[in-house]
Formats: structure tokens, C-alpha cells, sequence
């Protein structure tokens, strides 16, 4: 017996083409897609104004993709991170921190990742395989916190350029009046530089962009970011001159500040050279020790002096606030762990 497809994550053409084949009139397409992302229902017996006799046709030939997390761990500051289990049996996270008014989930695209970054427990996995639209959906959908989310982050285990055409149907999903109806001013997709996807990604999608720089000298990034060697940083720099970040969309760098690896003056200067004409902010952001790692966070008045020499500089830079430390929010921590 063949095994049933997945019906969440198809957009209206797809359920529209669905509905012919399957002699279904049109309309219903954007009835089922109702059902699926405005009312979180993939149970096609639910799907109360489709006949009975679709909604048995539709239970025969579609599975249901949407799965609670199997495991939760709690912060003292808030922060839950959620463990999730795949399709395929692999197993991902999620962060929720809340903040105030604010609250922010951070997804994964993929289970595991390939780009090999030396300070990042995910990569330590290796890539066991990339998400589809349904399994990076059901982090929000399947969420118990998911009523109060404002905010969502592709900051999670996974590179999203690498899984981009599942990741770009998951913003379409989000974003369109048909689908979720966020504004993508809520999402930010956080990239180390994936050069052959990032134009296509700035093309389609309004979103805001978050880049993993972690260092300005390309070979030095090269040592804890493989991924320089294939797509360097200034490549992706200059693309990003090529558009207008001065609206509602914005451009951020995320780096990870290491003690004596990347924090020096020079340092300094060569962020300042890399990012000129780009306007955008520098996120710093504290290393969170992983098991057998060599790197150390600054302590906080280093940190502190980092910042303020780059906002000297005229580059707009913050400190993220840590959280979750105590549940090893780290990404890939906690899958990592059930893994063993």
C-alpha cells in the first residue's frame, strides 16, 4: 500500500488541483485552506462544509502531519524549549521566550544541518534530513504558547536557505491572507550566507534577514564557518548593497562574541569595513558554552566596550540578553541529548 500524503503545507493551486482531480468543485480548495491555516484543522471529517463524501475520500488519501512535542524544558526566565518528533522519526527544537508583551518562538527548518559551524551543537549532528512545510509549521501550530506568539524567528537547528523551497512555502503560508495573515514584519529568517538562495529569498519574501557573520576576515570566519569557503561573507554583503533596507524590512548581523578569537580592534575595523553602505545593526550575542568546545564569552564589561566601540564607529549595535541557559537553550542541545 502506498503510503498517504501530507495535505498541510499545500498552498490554493495545489489544493485547487487536488480538488479537480478528485472531482471536487473549485471553491473548495479555498475551503479546505480555511480549515487548514485560519482554523489549525487538518482533520478532513472536521471540514463541516465539504460533503461527507469528500471529506471520506480525503481521509483515505491524506495523513495527518500535525503532532504535539514530545518533551519540554523550563527556564527560571520563561524560556521553554520544546522537542519535537519528525515525520521521519528525527528529532528538532523550539524555543518560546517571552518577553514582556512580546513573544518570540525560534524554529527549526531541518533536523540536524550540514554547514558544520564549530561552535554550534546542531552541527556537530551532521544533516539527518531537511523539514517540509508542515513539520517547520507544526512548531507554531502544535505550540501550547501559540495564541500569544507576536514574533517567530528561523534562528532555530538547520541552515533555512539550505531547505529553501520549503522554507519559502512556509512564508508564503504565513504571510497570505489565505493562510496565517502575519505580517512579515513579524518573522525574521536568520542565514549564515547562502549565496544561490539569499537573492531569491530577498525577492519573494518581506521578511527580515538575519546573518550569521560571527567574524569579518574571511579566513578566519573559514575556521569556525565552513560555509565562508563555499559563499564568503563579502559576496554576501555585496548583495545585500544592492537593496533598500531603510523601510519596514531590516538587515541584521547576528555575531557571537568569543573571547580572543573575535573581539579584537581590528576586528572592529574590519566589521566596519565589510558592512559600509549596508544600513543595519549588529546583534552581539554571548557564547553559550557546548560540551568539548574551546570558546569562552567575554565577561560583561568586554562585552559592554565591544558595543560601544561599534556604536562609536556609527554601526547601530546590541547585546542580546541570554536566556534559557539553565535548559541548555543552545541550539541542538536538547535533541542532541535524545539522540543518545
Amino acid at each position: 500500500m502506498a503510503p498517504k500524503e501530507i495535505l498541510y503545507g499545500k498552498n490554493p493551486d495545489e489544493l485547487a488541483t487536488l480538488c479537480a482531480e478528485m472531482g471536487m468543485p473549485r471553491f473548495a480548495a479555498r475551503q479546505i485552506a480555511r480549515w487548514l491555516y485560519v482554523k489549525h484543522t487538518e482533520d478532513p471529517m472536521r471540514m463541516s462544509d465539504l460533503s461527507a463524501a469528500n471529506r471520506e475520500r480525503l481521509c483515505e488519501r491524506f495523513a495527518p502531519a500535525l503532532r504535539a512535542p514530545e518533551q519540554v524544558a523550563c527556564s527560571q526566565d520563561g524560556t521553554k524549549k520544546y522537542l519535537y518528533r519528525t515525520l521521519r522519526g528525527s528529532y528538532i527544537e523550539s524555543a518560546y521566550i517571552p518577553d514582556g508583551e512580546r513573544a518570540t518562538l525560534c524554529v527549526s527548518s531541518q533536523a540536524g544541518c550540514r554547514m558544520g559551524c564549530r561552535f554550534c551543537a546542531t552541527g556537530r549532528q551532521g544533516l539527518t534530513h531537511s523539514l517540509s512545510a508542515a513539520e517547520i509549521l507544526n512548531q507554531i501550530v502544535s505550540l501550547p504558547e501559540r495564541d500569544r506568539l507576536t514574533n517567530l524567528v528561523f534562528m532555530g537547528m538547520g541552515e533555512p536557505l539550505d531547505n529553501a523551497d520549503e522554507v519559502l512555502r512556509t512564508l508564503e503560508i504565513l504571510t497570505s491572507e489565505w493562510g496565517f495573515g502575519w505580517s512579515p514584519t513579524r518573522i525574521t529568517l536568520s542565514t549564515a550566507g547562502v549565496v544561490p538562495e539569499l537573492r531569491r529569498f530577498l525577492d519573494t519574501s518581506r521578511v527580515h534577514l538575519a546573518v550569521s557573520l560571527h567574524n569579518p576576515f574571511s579566513e578566519e570566519r573559514a575556521q569556525i564557518m565552513p560555509v565562508e569557503r563555499a559563499w564568503p561573507i563579502a559576496r554576501v554583503a555585496e548583495i545585500l548593497r544592492e537593496y533598500d533596507f531603510t523601510h519596514q524590512r531590516r538587515v541584521s548581523f547576528e555575531y557571537i562574541v568569543m573571547s580572543g578569537l573575535n573581539d579584537s580592534p581590528r576586528h572592529i575595523r574590519e566589521l566596519c569595513r565589510l558592512l559600509d553602505g549596508i544600513k543595519c545593526r549588529i546583534n552581539l550575542i554571548r557564547f553559550h558554552k557546548i560540551p568539548g568546545s574551546p570558546y569562552f564569552s567575554p565577561d560583561d564589561a568586554a562585552m559592554i566596550r565591544f558595543r560601544d566601540a561599534l556604536t562609536a564607529k556609527g554601526i547601530q549595535t546590541t547585546i542580546r540578553a541570554s536566556r534559557g541557559e539553565d535548559i541548555q537553550a543552545a541550539c541542538g542541545l536538547l535533541s542532541t541529548e535524545r539522540m543518545k
